[in-house]
């Protein structure tokens, strides 16, 4: 067991010098940038080799797959577009209809502060009356109270004319009668209108209740209307890629369909194929079995930011190309340890980094899952692989091309 490990350090010592090795800084960056620099200028095409008849119909068959998933991938955007719109169409009628709805709780809740108002008037109008006629009546009630029994016997006796005396006792009778009613019914009207006023309070209530609703009610179709919108405007985006990538992917197949005919007739000097790796977003194999350690872009630990990923695997592993390409370095590269790079072709590469061993050479075409090399310690002392792509020159997130697990 000790002979055997130390046999793996020997055969590391060999492939990969010993070194202080520094963070993926800055240094680094600028390094590998020139390289990719210097390397865009030469033709794809420059390592041509004599195409070989079922690597070109194993490239029309993966084109084939790939246009097919495209195409589904299109027409299911295109019915969730659909469905989209009809969505938007019935929140639209809902935003109209509650629209509606609070316009029609504003008329309510505005003829019902105008009845109320009115009622307002009409009691203070009433108590100013009642408060007016008080003494008039307070005083008719003293004399009437004063009157009493005795007082109509008096007025009785010391009237001659018994005519008369029935007459003012009438009046005298009806005036007290007219002043009871005047009260009760001022009394009464007094009582209905606080009443109606209280109704028309809980009504206002009511009506400022069903407003809140109706405006929530509104501005959340509102923002269901927007949200749907910017799902759509989402999805023209992704159709737009989707066409785009069909057609870049439909040109390669076109050059592939071409490749095979003059197989058929034994051209010669036929240019070497390849199809291009930006139809493939999404659909690209992992390079390594392995659980993801580090992801792309900015982070909050000293390491910095990080253009690539690092993937968790066991020293050892094989790390395999994730699209066919040529490989355009392969070596010891300063802050990547044993580094291998594949040009894709239309400025689009993948790295692998911190190999054990290199298992290609530059200048030679490989095919997807094609063995690179194998998995050896990465700079954070943990067995690993540096992995990163590069389209149009730049650095991508890989997780975002890569297949989904």
């Amino acid at each position: 067991m000790a002979s055997r490990s130390s046999e793996r350090k020997r055969t590391q010592s060999r492939q990969r010098p010993q070194r202080q090795r520094p963070r993926r800084g800055s240094i680094a960056r600028v390094v590998i940038l020139a390289f990719f620099a210097i390397f865009a200028c030469s033709a794809f095409s420059s390592q041509a080799q004599p195409p070989d008849r079922a690597r070109t119909e194993a490239l029309a068959r993966r084109a084939t797959e790939r246009l097919q998933a495209l195409q589904r991938e299109a027409d299911r955007l295109a019915s969730e577009e659909r469905s989209l719109l009809n969505d938007v169409k019935k929140l639209e009628v809902e935003r109209q209809l509650r629209a509606e709805e609070l316009k029609r709780v504003e008329a309510d809740a505005a003829r019902v502060q105008a009845d109320l108002d009115a009622t307002s008037a009409r009691m203070a109008a009433l108590e100013a009356a009642s408060r007016a006629e008080t003494p008039e009546l307070r005083a008719r009630l003293v004399e009437i109270y004063k009157l009493g029994q005795a007082r109509y016997l008096r007025l009785l006796l010391a009237t001659s004319d018994l005519r008369q005396l029935g007459q003012s006792t009438r009046t005298v009778a009806a005036l007290a009668k007219l002043d009871r009613d005047r009260i009760a019914s001022h009394a009464r009207t007094l009582a209905e209108m606080k009443r109606e006023q209280q109704t028309l309070r809980e009504r206002q209530a009511q009506l400022a209740t069903a407003r809140a609703a109706a405006e929530k009610a509104s501005a959340a179709a509102q923002r269901a209307a927007i949200a749907r919108n910017d799902l759509i405007r989402d999805i023209d985006r992704r159709r737009d890629l989707n066409a785009q990538l069909a057609g870049e992917l439909q040109s390669a197949q076109q050059r592939v369909q071409a490749a095979l005919r003059d197989l058929a007739s034994s051209a010669a000097g036929s240019d070497t194929v390849a199809l291009p790796l930006r139809p493939f977003r999404g659909d690209i194999p992992w390079p390594v079995a392995g659980t993801l350690a580090r992801r792309f872009g900015r982070s909050t630990t000293a390491a910095g930011a990080s253009n690539g990923i690092e993937i968790a695997a066991l020293e050892g592993a094989e790390a395999r190309a994730v699209h066919d390409g040529v490989v355009a370095f392969a070596g010891t590269f300063s802050g990547f340890g044993n580094l291998v790079i594949l040009d894709h072709g239309s400025q689009s590469f993948s790295l692998y980094g911190d190999l054990l061993d290199i298992a290609v050479k530059k200048g030679v075409r490989v095919e997807q899952g094609q063995r690179v090399g194998a998995v050896g310690p990465t700079s954070s002392g943990a067995d690993g692989l540096y992995f990163e792509l590069r389209v149009d020159g730049q650095p991508v997130d890989p997780l975002q091309w890569l297949r989904k697990r």
